[in-house]
């Protein structure tokens, strides 16, 4: 009678950059930015931590990376769009497919705003603007007053001019405005007649999709009057 034998272990997959960020990713995904810790990233993969070292040095290097696997995405998403004389509508296009990826990995903005080392895939991505700008029949100057006026909206996001506590309650909050009623009246009363209740569609206290589109669009809008009189 045959003897069964033990089924051999499958391989493990080898241990990759690659590999590394996109555990990083998945784990910001799944847990949120403040559990990524390269023990937990070692845990994820099923390695010791010091294995993590070898590809990646230290957890700002992990940052760095994840944002130029993110980008890298973009780009990916965009590469066929077409470049041509009608610049406002394709960059409107690439912007929003940017959003759309900064939208699945929320805490990415976050990110980008704290890291100061700018990879290739960001390069390449801010190539591309350029490149439409100048099919669109943009001067290298206009264009650099373009980008700047995008700032980060040219990657999908605003940035937060304030940051309230989200933990704070609509009572304490109404509270806080009727005591700062008297010092700045008009800003209480914009906070009070405007809410924020759209948490599915929204990257921070005042970036949601409407906000963000309304901005963008004035400042496609803009800088097409300014082409036209250059």
């Amino acid at each position: 009678m045959a003897t069964q034998t033990e089924p051999r272990p499958r391989p493990r997959d080898p241990l990759t950059r690659e590999r590394v960020l996109r555990a990083a990713i998945a784990l910001a995904d799944q847990s949120g930015l403040e559990t990524l810790t390269m023990r937990n990233l070692a845990h994820e993969l099923g390695v010791e931590a010091m294995s993590l070292y070898y590809h990646l040095p230290n957890k700002g290097a992990v940052l760095d990376g994840m944002v130029d696997v993110l980008v890298g995405e973009i780009n990916e998403l965009v590469s066929d769009m077409e470049v041509g004389a009608d610049w406002k509508s394709a960059m409107r296009q690439r912007i929003l497919t940017a959003r759309e990826v900064m939208l699945r990995h929320r805490w990415a903005p976050g990110v980008i705003e704290s890291r100061t080392n700018v990879g290739q895939a960001v390069t390449r991505y801010f190539d591309s603007l350029l490149g439409l700008f100048r099919a669109g029949g943009f001067s290298y100057d206009l264009a650099h007053h373009a980008l700047h006026a995008l700032g980060s909206r040219a990657l999908g996001f605003t940035q937060e001019l304030f940051d309230p506590d989200d933990d704070a309650g609509d009572a304490d909050a109404t509270a806080m405005f009727e005591q700062m009623a008297d010092q700045v009246p008009y800003l209480v009363g914009m906070m009070m007649e405007i809410s924020h209740d759209d948490p599915d569609s929204t990257l921070g206290w005042c970036d949601d999709q409407t906000e963000f589109e309304f901005g963008l669009d004035l400042i496609l809008d803009g800088l097409d009057r300014v082409l036209e009189t250059a």
